[in-house]
């Protein structure tokens, strides 16, 4: 009996079960880290082993559970393909660096936090594995309580706003997905999301059924103008918050998009398609130039984050396969970069406490080792070729240029200006005189914080040289989606053809 994904999905819990039994004080807090980072670093583990008995060849589904649930009507069914399993290993792999990030900077609840995190963790790769549609939207939806706790207790100033407008965004925007998936198993008697991708809605279903995923892929992505929560957001949370949200939160949108809009509703993805090149045009643009605009580093990055998911979803809307893998590869690339760009505003807030880019200059004086890290990310952000940043975006653009070239010429703006806010950024951070009497004595990057970004910094360039892996995992699973939705489309045309 196969139990892999269930393993991977579930052991965090076992984690939490132990984390429980902790006392509390000085012991019991080291404890419960050592506890959380061994659970996350054996999950991580179990996942590593699901690659290996993937085939990637495969279009299917693999490593399938598939057990009755609720009297049968919905389904304890979990498997993934090349789409899916990226995202899994992502998870498992960003989370022990989340728990070594957290080792001294969370002094208070240290309990609490670490299961927040274990469970966050389950209900994360159960959004991925998930392939009953009342499955993932449990998973979907209950991941908002564990972050909206972890924004709520642990968070800046702001926090109760915060998590408050992140809680409330995402909710309201899922309301209708549950409403569409139960409109769904209406129309087609199931809610298994493996029949579900091969049976035909009628085209005028299908409109209101893309509209209503829409309105929770768009704000869990986000997509302009329903991402205004994202900033405050990652301003508010602590350091392994923001990059859980960045790194794997985000990500849940333009899986949503890949895995149910397109191939379950492609006659209004392609109606819609203009509209949803329009929406990533803005997003690219407009945040780019209000990314300049920002005083703090992490609202600086977290528009940045809103302008490369825009590349996201135009790549997807582009519906060819250049587009689609670049969409794919930019979402598995944006994980390492943007984790790794708010880890790196961690290291410095960690010894400051303060996130103001006038607070800081020359600290490349000081701290060489981070400036050296922190130009890798950088440079990662802009799309510089030789790093995974470059690989997903440069894709996107050339499948959305097939699509349609105005969009992608327009869209190549953001690359211009993403160059221009980081490496503003980066000038102003780590260039130019020591003058601040408060960096005399900063410190360059210990032990614990290099251990934590040098996996990213390895991933980065790994894949930015040689990111066939990726392609490998996840080219069969992309050709099998394409020609399901080509498949229907084509079907369409046949069925409205008049008859001579």
């Amino acid at each position: 009996m196969n139990v892999i994904l269930s393993l991977t999905t579930f052991l965090p819990l076992v984690g939490v079960a132990m984390i429980l039994f902790m006392a509390r004080g000085a012991n019991g807090d080291m404890l419960t880290r050592q506890i959380a980072l061994f659970t996350t670093l054996v999950t991580f583990g179990v996942s590593l082993w699901a690659w290996s008995e993937f085939e990637p060849s495969v279009k299917s589904f693999q490593l399938v559970e598939n057990y009755a649930w609720l009297g049968g009507t919905i389904r304890y069914h979990l498997g993934v393909d090349g789409i899916s399993l990226p995202f899994v290993i992502l998870t498992a792999f960003l989370m022990p660096l989340c728990i070594l990030a957290s080792w001294t900077s969370i002094e208070t609840r240290i309990k609490e936090y670490m299961i927040a995190f274990l469970v966050l963790e389950t209900l994360m790769v159960g959004v991925f594995v998930s392939l009953d549609l009342v499955l993932f939207y449990l998973f979907f939806e209950g991941g908002l309580i564990p972050m909206f706790l972890i924004i709520g207790i642990w968070g800046g100033q702001r926090r109760v706003y915060a998590s408050f407008k992140f809680f409330l965004y995402t909710l309201l925007g899922s309301v209708l997905m549950l409403v569409a998936i139960m409109a769904m198993y209406v129309i087609s008697g199931t809610t298994d999301i493996v029949a579900l991708l091969d049976y035909s809605f009628p085209r005028d279903m299908q409109m209101w059924l893309f509209l209503a995923f829409l309105a929770s892929f768009a704000v869990k992505l986000p997509m302009w103008p329903v991402h205004t929560w994202l900033p405050d957001a990652h301003v508010e949370a602590p350091t392994a918050g923001s990059v859980i949200l960045a790194g794997i939160l985000l990500k849940m949108g333009g899986y949503g998009f890949l895995r149910f809009s397109l191939p379950m509703f492609p006659d209004a993805s392609l109606y819609f398609a203009p509209m949803m090149f329009a929406l990533s045009v803005i997003a690219i643009v407009y945040t780019s130039l209000v990314a300049l605009m920002q005083e703090d580093i992490k609202k600086l990055i977290a528009y940045s984050s809103v302008a490369h998911m825009g590349f996201v979803t135009m790549g997807l809307f582009a519906l060819n396969r250049q587009g689609v893998d670049g969409a794919v590869i930019q979402m598995i690339s944006h994980g390492f970069i943007s984790a790794a760009l708010f880890l790196c505003v961690g290291v410095v807030y960690d010894r400051m406490h303060t996130r103001e880019i006038k607070a800081y200059g020359g600290l490349v004086n000081r701290m060489p080792l981070y400036a050296a890290v922190f130009m890798v990310f950088t440079m990662a952000n802009v799309g510089l070729p030789g790093t995974s940043g470059f690989v997903g975006e440069f894709l996107a653009l050339v499948g959305a240029y097939k699509a349609n070239s105005i969009v992608a010429i327009i869209a190549t703006l953001g690359v211009i200006l993403s160059a221009a806010y980081a490496l503003w950024l980066y000038r102003r951070v780590v260039f130019g005189e020591l003058e601040k009497k408060s960096l005399a004595d900063i410190e360059d990057m210990n032990g614990r914080e290099i251990i934590v970004l040098a996996p990213l910094v390895a991933a980065t360039l790994f894949f930015g040289f040689y990111p066939k892996p990726l392609f490998d995992m996840t080219g069969a699973a992309i050709e099998g989606t394409l020609d399901n939705i080509n498949g229907k489309l084509k079907t369409a045309e046949t069925i409205t053809e008049p008859t001579p």
